[in-house]
């Protein structure tokens, strides 16, 4: 049973995406303001003590994280920028509400690449078209309708090179990137294998010079308890020799009278 504060947001979200795939002006302020309480809300749902399911909280999380970056991407200058920006965006994986048969984040992810191509598509246009001068023009409007296809498909053949070249490039960066990140890993564990197997060895050399140390220190005990045993008979047998000897000498001697 889902709580008040998931119905909730919920209601937002899908208000959010309703008003995400309408076509907005500039002075568009709503959903902003309904994105940033989105965030709230996601904050408290998580510390709910009824709060949903890992996977749940997760599937929210994206589809904000979409709306943010499809706000974020709308305020890009460029119509190049908004489409590379679109690129990476992505969207929710399983419908907001029960009678939606494809994601909604999923189709303004549709509906905002498409806005973009047209945007690059016009762009191009204009670029094409300002450049070609006044006398291109009269002649393309004296030629008459066939010119007119020709060029508008020559145009559109185009702006395809242009989504074609963007892609390349961008694929390429990619794989650059991660040729790069293979590469810096690899050479990270070649520097942490190195290392471990030298720390092994010092340690295997630290415990090899602690069983000399132990066998010499015992060694060394042995011999000087030896060398006491030496001294105390040697004193002994000393003391032992002077006692006889002077026992000896008296009996040789006697007192004088």
């Amino acid at each position: 049973m889902a709580s008040r504060l998931e119905i909730n947001f919920i209601r937002l979200l899908s208000r959010c995406e309703s008003i995400a795939s309408e076509k907005r002006g500039e002075t568009e302020w709503r959903l902003e303001k309904y994105v940033g309480a989105l965030e709230e809300m996601l904050v408290a749902l998580r510390k709910n003590p009824s709060k949903p399911t890992p996977e749940v909280l997760t599937e929210y999380t994206r589809k904000v994280d979409f709306l943010k970056g499809l706000l974020e991407a709308e305020k890009l200058s460029s119509p190049t920028e908004k489409a590379l920006a679109n690129q990476f965006l992505a969207p929710g994986r399983t419908p907001t509400i029960a009678n939606e048969r494809m994601p909604a984040t999923k189709t303004v992810h549709m509906q905002t690449k498409a806005r973009c191509t047209g945007e690059m598509r016009n762009e191009l246009l204009g670029t094409i078209l300002s450049g070609k001068g006044t006398s291109e023009t009269d002649l393309r409007n004296r030629r008459g309708l066939p010119l007119d296809e020709r060029q508008s498909a020559a145009e559109l053949d185009a702006v395809l090179q242009h989504h074609h070249n963007l892609q390349e490039k961008l694929a390429e960066d990619m794989l650059n990137l991660a040729r790069n990140l293979k590469n810096n890993t690899m050479a990270a564990q070649n520097i942490i294998k190195q290392d471990n197997q030298t720390l092994s060895q010092s340690m295997r050399q630290a415990d090899l010079n602690f069983e000399k140390l132990k066998t010499e220190s015992e060694r060394l005990e042995q011999h000087t308890k030896k060398s006491v045993n030496w001294l105390l008979w040697l004193m002994l047998i000393l003391v032992s020799f002077t006692f006889i000897s002077m026992i000896l000498f008296i009996r040789i001697f006697p007192r004088l009278r």
